[in-house]
């Protein structure tokens, strides 16, 4: 659990005290590799709806390993949901408060995927050739 506030990319690097980094647009989650098992939270902003960059930040993180929470925060939308969570996120702190019914609906809608990511689903043509994700 994190006890204090998360801090920006920036200041993360300069101090060895923080768990709890923040990536905002044009930050590079790269910069945070080196430091993976430091890091308990990654807040990735999203402070407009149309700004994606922070999908990939979330799947650079979880391709290099990363287990820790990675939280959407900002302008996250019910409709983001589902695609945020292939990419990695696992937490989402929106600006505006969701209906938990259609946040579930969101993440339940596609049972079936078509490309491997970092949520580890088996896509769809692995299930049919009877392959597994890992294969």
């Amino acid at each position: 659990m994190v006890d204090h506030a998360s801090v920006t990319v920036d200041a993360f690097l300069e101090q060895s005290n923080s768990s709890a980094v923040r990536i905002e647009p044009g930050d590079d989650a790269r910069d945070l590799l080196p430091h993976l098992d430091r890091i308990a939270l990654v807040e990735v902003n999203f402070p407009v709806y149309g700004d994606g960059r922070g999908y990939s930040a979330a799947r650079v993180l979880r391709e290099e390993g990363y287990t820790g929470e990675i939280r959407a925060v900002g302008d996250v939308l019910v409709d983001q949901l589902n695609n945020m969570r292939r990419c990695g996120f696992d937490a989402f702190q929106p600006d505006v408060a969701m209906n938990e019914a259609d946040a579930q609906a969101a993440l339940d809608t596609w049972p079936e995927v078509y490309q491997a990511t970092t949520d580890g689903r088996n896509p769809i043509w692995n299930i049919r050739h009877g392959v597994g994700p890992n294969e």
